[in-house]
């Protein structure tokens, strides 16, 4: 229901949960840090501003938006987001936490795969007002490995 992906479309976060890592995936294997038989969550592979380390977490099987996204999903999507938050506070010690989550073109969905953006948030950050900007694996190896570290402990 109200689809956009192209014909053909290369679905960059079905590969990721695939465990494939090649042209079309800017996100590593490296930067899961949860995943089980219903979603998986990891570092974003870019970043606005200070709010570096947000996360993604997207059903494994391919849902392309919030209309088609069954609702036994989004309960196990949403349950986790509120367990990344408190990660968030816990590991980053941040100030608060926001999320989003995009539909279609004019909803500013790019990748046409349902996905919840988690933002770690701090105190007169601009996070509306940042551009995004890519990240290297690098970049992203320190959040996603306190954060795998936090859920282990659980």
């Amino acid at each position: 229901m109200y689809n956009h992906a192209p014909e053909g479309y290369i679905c960059p976060f079905c590969l990721i949960v695939d465990g494939v890592e090649n042209e079309h995936v800017w996100t590593k294997q490296s930067d899961i840090f949860y995943r089980d038989e219903f979603i998986t969550a990891f570092i974003n592979a870019t970043t606005w501003g200070v709010n570096k380390g947000n996360a993604i977490i997207i059903p494994n099987p391919h849902f392309e938006n919030l209309y088609d996204l069954p609702l036994d999903y989004s309960v196990k999507i949403h349950e986790f987001e509120k367990s990344v938050a408190i990660a968030f506070k816990e590991v980053y010690g941040c100030d608060g936490v926001s999320s989003r989550q995009h539909n279609e073109p004019a909803g500013c969905q790019d990748v046409w795969h349902y996905h919840l953006h988690v933002f770690p948030r701090y105190h007169n950050d601009n996070l509306y007002a940042m551009k995004r900007t890519a990240t290297t694996a690098d970049e992203r190896a320190m959040y996603a490995d306190q954060l795998k570290g936090y859920f282990l402990k659980l």
